[in-house]
């Protein structure tokens, strides 16, 4: 120790050593604080940048196919059916203004949202769709009629007749198809857009987001100067667009559809494409040329389309099908489920404008099979339609709640007969007796009986249609009845089929035809062959 400290009191005697180099700075705790705030400043601005434009050029985008469904056409197109639509998402087509109520939706103007659940089953059917695992999207506008914003003029009234069929449907998307003058008309641009808006943050608060894309007509140059305003208008009023689908469709002359349709659509997408950057860009969100193919959709018309000489064929699908794929455009769409089948009987017939066929060779929905095959879809199963069962039903159906007659194992039940059995609704596909609904054998696409959906809530019993408005005298159990006789029986018409006394007349539809009486009435639903002819 001694040494130790001998050897310091030495040390301490001599001069200090002039420093290496400039002091060490102190680090106060405020300098400490200050440095780590602009680090996690320039941290949270590096974050914002990459999500930004990670929301809005995002290019994982795995294509999805989802075809349209024209509503109102007839014969009525089965699309919560497996068999009928292979794949799981469809864009019901189209929702516009009533005739004489311009804020209220209507299905083509043909029927209500109401008038559509009791005409068409619409409320039942994609009940069903979602019941398999679907997505039900509402296309507003169209070719035809006046869309909502057009003649709405009411901002609160144009939300709630959008909301609508949204909510009636539960829609995770929705289409505005803008065409003619509706793609002309500025101050509907205005107030859809607005609309919409109010609509998508009522949505999210709500945590049921809602996608939305415009559907606008092109040349192989893109979008008209119309349809970039109506895109503007949407990016304007902050609605968050899922994309701008390109009706790649009806070119007009000198754009080589007749000869090319394939590369006619090609450059039509591509275009679009260009023109989707440069709007997202000037609406200050950020977006490379690759990541804008996730803000595009492609929708073609099936085989021969409205203008003569064009068609899209079996070969042009394959083809568009790979070309999608490649880029990631992030929508297929065709017009329509109900024109994807091949025209005519035992003998095709090519070259025919139609709504319910495509005009070209093809197998039946095969467009449907080549896009399902897109990476993003999710197709339906044959498993997945109502539940099936021989046993006896647990619960029993209610007459007075049902829309339909209850499903009677004795009744002959010809093509086009609707039945309630087990809570859900069926329509026969032929003639059938004693073969149960919801059973193995029962259910299509093997057996008789399409499934259309469950019953809806607040059903209740289907209208009495008279087909007969003269009054009868009343059915007697001691007179003597010939063919061709008339009587009112507990205040419905029937007309007797042969000599008969004593057998009174049966409320039974379908009529069973072994019994003396004919009716002189259906309920609504029923088809138009069970008509009596000459029931005046």
């Amino acid at each position: 120790m001694a040494i130790t400290g001998g050897q310091s009191a030495a040390v301490s005697e001599r001069p200090p050593e002039p420093p290496l180099g400039p002091p060490a700075p102190e680090l106060s705790p405020i300098r400490v604080l200050l440095l780590l705030l602009v680090l996690a400043g320039a941290a949270f601005g590096i974050w914002r940048l990459f999500a930004h434009n990670s929301a809005a050029g995002a290019t994982s985008v795995s294509p999805v196919y989802a075809p349209y469904v024209d509503v109102t056409q007839t014969p009525t197109y089965p699309f919560q059916l497996p068999s009928a639509n292979p794949v799981s998402s469809v864009y019901l087509a189209f929702i516009v203004s009533a005739r004489s109520q311009p804020c209220t939706p209507t299905w083509g103007t043909y029927y209500t949202l109401a008038q559509a659940e009791q005409a068409l089953d619409l409320d039942a059917r994609t009940a069903e769709l979602r019941a398999q695992g679907g997505a039900v999207m509402v296309s507003f506008g169209g070719q035809a009629n006046s869309e909502l914003a057009v003649g709405c003029t009411s901002r609160s009234q144009l939300v709630s007749a959008y909301m609508a069929p949204i909510r009636r449907y539960h829609a995770t998307a929705v289409d505005f198809d803008l065409e003619g003058a509706t793609l002309a008309n500025t101050a509907a641009d205005t107030r859809r857009a607005a609309a919409v808006a109010t609509i998508q943050r009522r949505l999210a608060a709500a945590h049921t987001p809602l996608r939305v894309w415009v559907t606008l007509p092109v040349s192989k140059t893109g979008l008209t100067s119309q349809g970039t305003a109506a895109v503007r208008a949407m990016l304007r009023a902050h609605v968050k667009l899922a994309g701008v689908n390109a009706m790649a469709m009806d070119f007009g002359p000198g754009e080589g559809a007749t000869h090319d349709m394939l590369g006619t659509v090609e450059r039509a997408l591509t275009a679009t494409r260009d023109q989707v950057q440069s709007l997202w860009r000037t609406s200050g969100l950020s977006l490379s040329a690759a990541a804008a193919w996730s803000r595009v959709g492609a929708t073609v018309m099936l085989g021969v389309n409205d203008v003569p000489g064009q068609r899209f064929t079996i070969p042009d699908a394959r083809a568009l099908s790979r070309f999608v794929a490649q880029r990631r455009i992030a929508r297929v769409s065709v017009w329509s489920l109900n024109r994807d089948s091949e025209c005519g009987g035992a003998f095709a017939r090519t070259g025919v404008v139609s709504n319910t066929c495509s005009g070209v060779t093809q197998r039946k929905l095969e467009f449907t099979h080549i896009f399902s095959g897109l990476r993003g879809t999710k197709t339906a199963h044959a498993s997945a339609s109502a539940p099936t069962s021989s046993a006896p039903p647990t619960t029993s159906d209610n007459p007075a709640t049902s829309p339909y007659p209850i499903w009677s194992a004795t009744a002959p039940y010809v093509a086009g007969y609707k039945v309630v059995w087990q809570g859900q609704i069926y329509q026969a596909g032929w003639y059938n007796q004693g073969t149960a609904p919801g059973s193995a054998a029962g259910d299509a696409p093997t057996g008789p009986w399409q499934p259309i959906g469950p019953v809806p809530r607040g059903s209740h019993a289907p209208a009495i249609v008279r087909l007969a408005t003269a009054r009868y005298p009343r059915w007697s159990p001691t007179a003597v009845y010939r063919v061709g006789d008339r009587v009112r029986f507990q205040g419905l018409p029937y007309r007797a089929r042969w000599y008969s006394s004593g057998q009174q007349p049966l409320d039974q539809l379908p009529p069973d035809p072994s019994a003396p009486w004919q009716p002189l009435f259906k309920y609504a639903g029923e088809p138009a062959s069970n008509t009596t002819s000459g029931a005046s």
